[in-house]
């Protein structure tokens, strides 16, 4: 069992920065890939951003690309995505997620229904 907890959401203007963050506790964190995926209402949830257990690879959704950064540190149980040049459509809970892949496989990676962990959410607002 893992547990995760999202912090650093709130409301910011569009061109603004957040920092999100996830603790994990529970089963050895380093053994899990960690994604970020958010839902906005009425709309399905997306992948924003993953990294795989040993920080090997990072792949991000096109609409964040350039803008969004996800890290990890494995001694700290932490994961984090930094997002820069914040927009409008940005503007979703973000959930933070583990899955139990050792792997590199893209696809599998930004599917959110392999994930096995989730966390509560945190809220994103970009004001216009």
């Amino acid at each position: 069992q893992v547990q995760l907890v999202e912090s650093g959401g709130g409301l910011v203007q569009a061109g603004g920065s957040l920092r999100l963050s996830c603790a994990a506790s529970g089963r050895t964190f380093s053994n899990y890939a960690m994604g970020w995926f958010r839902q906005a209402p009425g709309k399905e949830r997306e992948f924003v951003a993953v990294i795989t257990y040993n920080s090997g690879s990072t792949y991000y959704a096109d609409s964040v690309k350039g803008r969004f950064t996800i890290s990890r540190d494995n001694a700290k149980n932490m994961v984090y995505l930094q997002m820069n040049g914040l927009k409008p459509e940005d503007t979703a809970v973000y959930y933070c997620a583990a899955d139990v892949y050792r792997g590199s496989y893209s696809m599998r990676l930004r599917n959110w229904q392999e994930y096995n962990y989730w966390g509560q959410g945190t809220q994103v607002t970009v004001s216009s």
